[in-house]
């Protein structure tokens, strides 16, 4: 989830319409008809609950298994805590700073941030944020992926960022990235398995190789990897997502943040939003492959989609560059009829786009190891929403339309570096920060657009069906159906869900929720019944304010897709966002990451008093909120949400 960086310009320039400019204000019921049902079968074996065999034993054995709320709704809370129904029960895991679980490396978290780099660098990192839970031993032993987005260097370091230092740079770069960790269930609580060998943190400063047509290109070539191929790291990874054959999709979001620009910079820097001196991380001090004066090319060796292969901890992840560059919110994996991958990807920011790659060759039987190229070859979209309710997916194929040398773009490999370039050529729709993207049972593919306070007003895009409201500050959930099949280049869309406040001053803040409200819906994931679970990210600077005044801390809530009823199942402690859930095979158990907890407005915190607004999860005077898993499992033991 992009961070607000309210004072940053929007980078996209470009005089493509918005999904406001081409949509029809008065087109606000639910299309009907003509499409018929897609099944994403992929589904099921990812997350299957086996039926209503699945309920035996269970007090709700009387409910049909299928994707109904059975859940009553918890209060808004502003209280520092976890708020979960009656029936329910919650504790905490795999917290920033514990180890990981890799052998020989049992470094303890020090409530005083006196923790070194490298001990940073064997521990869960900092602020959890997508997560994915893999089968080892049915439902009772597993494998969490997820990844750690950003970093509060007022909590990392006893002093913030005074005293500034190569050591801090790495430790910094040590808390980003994605942790693997094994977690079983014993004693009917769930722990962390420590050691294991498949534990591993995977960091800024990891060995990856770039794959796909970017691999060897002259605009990712730099002095220390002059063949362009080998690239150290991964950061602000986002949302995830999971693939057929088991591997993990880690997104790189606001990745430009990381670098510092000189005083004069190119089109190409400035459409991806470079500035001078970055956004406050301060890498390139002691770091220079983010100084983007010494090593221009660095920058766009990020903003990939990340492959990583869970279960060998000795597996290079790779950057999957056919998929395009972006800052990617996620990977959501459907699989064609013909049994092709289909990546649906939202770009986390201000009037940028929705992305879709389409894999060239079917996937084959053999897990990993059978799939280790297929998203390297295959075609890039970006959509384009029209007035009348359908859509378009515009190939960024080079040599097709204005995608030419002449225009800017002297190969595949150009296009997808350029994918925003390419993107305003190709006319495709801006929107309001797509977020996360997942697809339900009936074959509809939903995206989390959660909020622009810039869309209308003077010389911005106006309002329209899709987003009808100038200063968006509730945001709204999206959805489209593909004609025939996920790799279909037309659509047809309609609005799910008006996130907003029927008691709000303003009109254009009220939405048209079905139920318990909510505002600026940001993590998305349908469950194998079909239930759709929405996670939110109020920014911490206006929670409480204006339009979001009535809605309390972040929280997270079951939708019912077929009727848009929504009721709040979660609600997180002071100042974290709910963002990542992931359940077991069997239903029974959801673990959902709490990020932040604890944050300021200014989204950093004093290092002389960490726990000003919140000490979750530890509650000790001595500690430091701390971000964390949460496994939540209903009493009865029962499918989470019946």
């Amino acid at each position: 989830m992009a961070k607000d960086f309210s004072l940053m310009e929007d980078s996209n320039r470009s005089s493509n319409p918005s999904i406001h400019d081409v949509s029809d204000p008065s087109r606000r019921q639910v299309l009907r008809g003509g499409l018929g049902a897609l099944a994403s079968s992929f589904l099921a074996p990812l997350s299957a609950i086996g039926g209503a065999a699945a309920l035996t034993g269970c007090a709700s054995l009387g409910m049909s298994p299928a994707a109904k709320i059975g859940f009553k709704s918890v209060a808004i809370s502003t209280a520092d805590r976890i708020t979960v129904p009656e029936g329910y029960m919650a504790h905490v895991i795999a917290a920033w700073g514990e180890p990981v679980g890799i052998a020989g490396q049992n470094n303890q978290f020090k409530e005083d941030a006196s923790n070194t780099a490298a001990e940073q660098e064997t521990q869960m990192g900092m602020h959890h944020d997508g997560i994915h839970f893999y089968a080892l031993d049915g439902s009772k032993r597993g494998l969490l992926a997820m990844n750690h987005e950003y970093v509060d260097h007022g909590l990392l370091f006893k002093d913030g960022a005074a005293n500034w230092s190569a050591e801090k740079v790495r430790k910094s770069q040590a808390a980003h990235g994605v942790s693997v960790i094994e977690v079983q269930e014993k004693g009917g609580k769930w722990e962390v398995v420590n050691p294991s060998k498949y534990a591993r943190r995977i960091t800024t400063n990891t060995r990856m190789a770039l794959g796909g047509p970017v691999a060897g290109h002259a605009m990712v070539k730099t002095a220390a990897d002059p063949e362009g191929k080998v690239v150290l790291g991964t950061l602000n990874n986002c949302a995830s997502g999971i693939t057929p054959w088991g591997t993990y999709l880690t997104s790189e979001e606001n990745f430009i943040n990381y670098f510092s620009g000189g005083d004069k910079l190119s089109e190409h820097e400035r459409r991806w939003g470079l500035k001078k001196g970055g956004v406050g991380y301060r890498w390139h001090e002691h770091d220079a492959r983010f100084d983007a004066t010494q090593n221009p090319n660095e920058p766009n060796r990020f903003g990939w989609i990340v492959e990583i292969d869970p279960q060998n901890p000795n597996a290079t992840p790779v950057k999957r560059t056919a998929m395009g560059r972006g800052a990617h919110e996620g990977a959501t994996v459907a699989v064609t009829k013909d049994n092709r991958a289909v990546v649906y990807m939202g770009e986390d920011a201000r009037f940028e786009y929705i992305y879709k790659f389409v894999s060239r060759d079917a996937i084959k039987p053999g897990g990993a190891a059978a799939n280790t190229t297929l998203l390297d070859h295959g075609t890039l979209y970006v959509a384009k929403f029209n007035a009348d309710g359908k859509g378009q997916w515009l190939a960024l194929t080079h040599g097709q339309g204005p995608l030419t040398a002449a225009n800017g773009f002297a190969d595949q490999g150009e296009v997808l570096i350029k994918a925003r370039q390419a993107s305003d050529i190709l006319g495709a729709t801006k929107m309001d920060r797509p977020e996360w993207i997942d697809v339900d049972k009936q074959g509809w593919v939903y995206a989390t657009l959660t909020n622009n306070s810039n869309r209308g007003g003077n010389k911005r895009p106006a309002v329209d069906a899709a987003n009808p409201r100038a200063n968006n500050t509730q945001g709204n959930i999206i959805r489209w159906k593909e004609d025939v099949d996920f790799h279909a280049t037309t659509f047809a869309w309609n609005q799910f869900i008006m996130a907003g406040d029927p008691s709000a001053d303003r009109a254009d803040a009220k939405g048209n929720i079905k139920g318990d409200i909510f505002s600026c819906p940001d993590g998305l994931w349908v469950d194998g019944r079909g239930l759709m679970w929405i996670q939110t990210d109020m920014s911490t600077s206006n929670m409480g304010k204006g339009d979001l005044k009535n809605f309390g801390n972040n929280m997270m809530l079951a939708a019912d897709v077929q009727t848009g009823e929504t009721r709040r199942f979660l609600v997180g402690p002071v100042g974290s966002e709910v963002t990542g859930v992931t359940e077991t095979p069997d239903g029974k158990t959801m673990f959902v990451n709490i990020q932040h907890p604890g944050e300021t407005p200014s989204e950093q915190t004093n290092p002389a008093n960490p726990r000003a607004i919140s000490n979750w999860p530890d509650q000790k005077p001595t500690g430091r909120p701390r971000s964390a898993t949460v496994v939540i499992r209903k009493l009865d033991g029962c499918i989470i949400g019946t």
